[in-house]
C-alpha cells in the first residue's frame, strides 16, 4: 500500500475518532497476535490498553474466534491484525468490524515488491521475521493508534522511535551473528515456512516440510525429499517451532537416518508466536534474538559477545 495507503489508513481511523466522543479512560486496541500487540503495548506506554487474542504456542492459521474475542473486538476502538491471509478463519469478522471501526491489516500496508510471493497471488505473512519490514508495518498501527487519539499522538510516536531504534539495533547484531555461519551450513529447515523474510533479509535458505500456512498437511513426498537434500548438503541440524507439531521434523531426521546422515534438533524457534509473557522470548525484540543465537549455534557461526549478553531470563528493556 505504501505512503498513499498509510495515509488512507491514518484518515479514516480519523474519521471514526471524531464520530466518537472523547473517552475518559484508556483506549482498548485488540492485536491479533502477539508480534503486533506486545510491540504496540510498549509503544502506547499506559495511555491506551493494547490486548492481544492468541497467546504462547498458538497458530494463527488455524486460530477460531471464541465468544470472548468476538466480546474483546466488540468493545475495542481499533483492531490491528496482520493480514496476507495469516488469520485465515477470521478473515470475514475482520469484515465485518471494518463497517463500524477501524480495522488496520498492517502487513498489507506494504508494498506488494517487499513481500514474498508463495503462488496463487498470495503472499508469505511472516513479515515479523524482518525487522527491517516489521517496523514499516508497526509504523502503520503506530499511525492509527495516533490518528485515534490526537492528544497523544506525539507521544505514540516518540516511543515508536525509540523501539524501532531497538529493533534496528537487533538487525545489525543479526547480521553481525548471522554472517558467521561457514557457507556450507547456511541453511534453516524447520516444519513449516515462516522463514522465509528472515532468510532473505540474512542470506540463509529457508527448507520447510510445509509451506507457508499450516492449514494443509505436509506429504510424505516433501518429507522424502527434505531427506534428500539433508544428507547430500551434509546438513547438520534441524529445527522445531513452538507453535507447530514437531510431528513433521521428526519424520525428516528419520528420513536422513535412513540415508545414513545423521541430524540432530538444533533448538526451538519461535516462528508464528511469542513466547510467555515475563519472559524475554514473551517480547519480540526477545523472541527474535533468542532465534538468532539458537540459530547460530546449531549451524556453526561465532556468538558476538552482545547478542550473548542478551540472553537473560528477565524481560527486555523498554
Amino acid at each position: 500500500m505504501g505512503t498513499a495507503g498509510r495515509t488512507c489508513v491514518a484518515l479514516a481511523v480519523a474519521l471514526f475518532a471524531t464520530a466518537t466522543t472523547s473517552w475518559a479512560m484508556p483506549a482498548t486496541v485488540v492485536a491479533t497476535i502477539g508480534q503486533i500487540g506486545e510491540p504496540l503495548a510498549r509503544i502506547a506506554g499506559g495511555r491506551a490498553k493494547v490486548e492481544t487474542l492468541m497467546g504462547p504456542g498458538v497458530d494463527p492459521h488455524l486460530y477460531r474466534l471464541t465468544r470472548s474475542d468476538i466480546a474483546r473486538l466488540n468493545r475495542a476502538r481499533l483492531i490491528v491484525y496482520n493480514g496476507l491471509h495469516l488469520e485465515a478463519q477470521m478473515q470475514d469478522m475482520m469484515a465485518r468490524f471494518a463497517r463500524r471501526k477501524p480495522v488496520v491489516a498492517i502487513a498489507e500496508s506494504l508494498p506488494r515488491s517487499d513481500l514474498i510471493p508463495i503462488g496463487g497471488g498470495a503472499y508469505d505473512p511472516h513479515v515479523w521475521m524482518d525487522p527491517a519490514l516489521w517496523k514499516r508495518a508497526l509504523g502503520v498501527a503506530v499511525d492509527a493508534l495516533a490518528a485515534l487519539d490526537p492528544p497523544n499522538a506525539a507521544f505514540y510516536h516518540r516511543r515508536a522511535g525509540a523501539y524501532f531504534s531497538q529493533m534496528s539495533e537487533a538487525d545489525i547484531r543479526a547480521r553481525e551473528a548471522l554472517a558467521s555461519i561457514p557457507d556450507h551450513a547456511r541453511a534453516l529447515v524447520t516444519a513449516h515456512d515462516a522463514f522465509g523474510y528472515f532468510g532473505r533479509a540474512y542470506g540463509i535458505d529457508v527448507l520447510a516440510v510445509q509451506g507457508a500456512s499450516t492449514e494443509s498437511e505436509p506429504g510424505l513426498r516433501r518429507v522424502e525429499e527434505l531427506a534428500d537434500i539433508l544428507a547430500r548438503r551434509q546438513i547438520a541440524a534441524v529445527f522445531v517451532e513452538t507453535s507447530v507439531s514437531a510431528r513433521s521434523v521428526d519424520a525428516l531426521i528419520a528420513g536422513a537416518a535412513a540415508r545414513r546422515h545423521r541430524v540432530v534438533i538444533g533448538g526451538t524457534l519461535f516462528s508464528d508466536a511469542l513466547g510467555p509473557p515475563g519472559r524475554q522470548t514473551g517480547t519480540w525484540l526477545g523472541m527474535f534474538d533468542h532465534n538468532v543465537r539458537t540459530i547460530v549455534r546449531a549451524l556453526g557461526g561465532v556468538m558476538p559477545a552482545r547478542l550473548a549478553a542478551r540472553q537473560t531470563a528477565g524481560r527486555a528493556a523498554p
